[in-house]
C-alpha cells in the first residue's frame, strides 16, 4: 500500500499566517474595543496591526506584487487630485504663520497616508473568511463595551474624569466601522446578522448621545437604503452631494445663520459660529484664493489670530487654511473616490455610500481638519472595506448536490 503523501510544511508561511490573523484581530477586534477605553488606543495599535499586515505579505507575497499594484493606485483621478492636495498644503507652508507646527503637522498626515497604502497593498488578494468574520464580532464587541460605558461611566471615570472624550472617539470609530461589518454580513447572505448588528452599534450610540455620531448613522442609514433601493440614485446623491458642500463651503454660513438664529436664537453658539464665518468670507475674500496657510485653523484659536467659536469642521477648515486650490481638489477627489466606491461589488455598494456619507458627515460637524485619531479612525474603515471588497471572490459555498460524484465500485 502506498504511503499517502503529506504537503510539506513551511515554518515561513505558518509565520506569516499567524502575523496576518494576529494583525487582523488587531485591526478588527483590539482597536475597536480598546478606542472605547482608551484615547490613543486607535493611533497606537492601529499601526502596530498594519505593520504584522506589511510583515506577513513581505514573507508570504499574497498581496501579489506591490509596484504594480501602487502604480495603479497612485494613477487613479482621486489619488492624483490627493496629491494635489497635499503639494498644495506643502506650498501653504510658505504663508502659514505656524511653518514649524505646521511642517509637523503635515508629516503626520502623510506617514498615516503612506501607513494606508501600505496596509493596503500589504492585504492579500484573496481575503480568507475566518480572518473577516472577526470584522463584526469586533464591532459587535466594540458596541457591548460602549453600552456598558454610557450606563456605567460614573464608575469608571478615573481621576480626570474624561471618559465622554474617550467615549466620543470609540463611538466615532464604531459608527463608521459598522458599515464594512454589515455589507460583509450581507455578501454572505447573513441579512438577520447584519441587522441585528446594526441595531446594537444604534443602541450604543443612543445610550451615550453624542450629535456627530447620531447624525452620522442616520445619514449612513439613509444613504445605505436609497443605495438598495436605488444604486445609481444612490452613488450620484453621496458623490455630488459631498462635492458641492466642499465647493460651496463660503456660501453656507449666509444660507445657515438665518435658519439657525430662527431655531435656536441669535446669541445661540451655533448661530454666533456662523457669524464668526460669516465675517471671515467677507472681511477677508482673497484669502479665499490661497487659504491660510496649513496648520492655521486650529493654532489660530490658541494665540487669538481666529475667534475661540469659529466652526471646527472640515468645510470651514479646509477653505480657511488652503483656500480655492484645496477645497476643488479635495472635492474632486471625494466624488472620484465615491464614484468608484460605486463600482464595487453590488451587494457592498450600500455599505460603501452608507460608510462615505457617514463619515463625511462627521467631518462636516465637528472633526479638525487633520486631528490624528480621525485620520488613524478613517485609515482602520479604509482597509477594512477594501478588505472586505477582497473577500468578495466566492459569494457562496457550493451545495453538496452540486458537488460531482463519484461512482463506487
Amino acid at each position: 500500500m502506498a504511503r499517502a503523501s503529506h504537503p510539506s510544511v513551511d515554518p515561513a508561511l505558518d509565520a506569516a499566517a499567524l502575523l496576518r490573523r494576529i494583525g487582523f484581530l488587531g485591526l478588527f477586534v483590539i482597536v475597536p474595543v480598546t478606542a472605547q477605553m482608551g484615547r490613543r488606543a486607535a493611533v497606537i495599535l492601529a499601526p502596530i496591526a498594519v505593520v504584522l499586515l506589511v510583515l506577513a505579505s513581505a514573507i508570504d507575497g499574497k498581496s501579489g506584487p506591490w509596484r504594480p499594484a501602487a502604480l495603479r493606485l497612485l494613477r487613479r483621478p482621486a489619488w492624483l487630485a490627493g496629491l494635489l492636495l497635499i503639494l498644495w498644503a506643502i506650498l501653504s507652508l510658505v504663508w502659514t504663520p505656524f511653518p514649524d507646527l505646521a511642517t509637523e503637522r503635515l508629516l503626520n498626515l502623510i506617514a498615516t497616508i503612506l501607513l494606508t497604502i501600505a496596509g493596503y497593498l500589504s492585504l492579500p488578494e484573496r481575503m480568507r473568511s475566518a480572518n473577516l468574520y472577526l470584522l463584526p464580532v469586533g464591532t459587535a464587541a466594540a458596541a457591548l463595551v460602549a453600552i456598558l460605558l454610557g450606563l456605567f461611566e460614573h464608575r469608571f471615570a478615573g481621576p480626570s474624569g474624561d471618559v465622554d472624550g474617550t467615549l466620543d472617539r470609540g463611538l466615532t470609530l464604531l459608527a463608521l466601522l459598522v458599515w464594512p461589518a454589515v455589507a460583509w454580513l450581507r455578501s454572505r447572505g447573513r441579512d438577520l446578522e447584519s441587522l441585528g448588528l446594526a441595531l446594537l452599534v444604534a443602541a450604543a450610540l443612543v445610550v451615550s448621545p453624542n450629535a456627530p455620531q447620531l447624525a452620522a448613522l442616520a445619514v449612513g442609514a439613509a444613504a445605505f437604503a436609497l443605495t438598495t433601493l436605488r444604486p445609481s440614485l444612490g452613488i450620484t446623491v453621496a458623490s455630488l452631494g459631498a462635492a458641492l458642500l466642499l465647493v460651496a463651503a463660503p456660501l453656507l454660513p449666509f444660507l445657515a445663520r438665518p435658519v439657525a438664529s430662527a431655531l435656536f436664537g441669535p446669541v445661540s453658539p451655533g448661530a454666533l459660529s456662523l457669524k464668526v464665518w460669516q465675517k471671515i468670507v467677507t472681511t477677508e475674500p482673497l484669502r479665499l484664493v490661497t487659504g491660510h496657510g496649513f496648520e492655521t485653523a486650529l493654532r489660530g484659536r490658541i494665540v487669538n489670530l481666529l475667534p475661540a467659536n469659529a466652526p471646527t469642521t472640515l468645510l470651514f477648515e479646509l477653505w480657511y487654511e488652503l483656500g480655492i486650490v484645496g477645497a476643488f481638489a479635495a472635492a474632486f477627489a471625494l466624488h472620484a473616490a465615491i464614484r468608484r466606491g460605486g463600482r464595487e461589488t453590488p451587494v457592498l455598494v450600500p455599505g460603501a455610500m452608507a460608510a462615505f456619507a457617514a463619515a463625511f458627515t462627521i467631518a462636516c460637524i465637528g472633526v479638525g481638519l487633520t486631528v490624528m485619531w480621525w485620520l488613524t479612525t478613517l485609515t482602520v474603515a479604509i482597509l477594512s472595506f477594501v478588505a472586505v471588497a477582497r473577500g468578495q471572490f466566492r459569494t457562496r459555498r457550493p451545495k453538496a448536490s452540486q458537488l460531482p460524484q463519484h461512482e463506487t465500485p
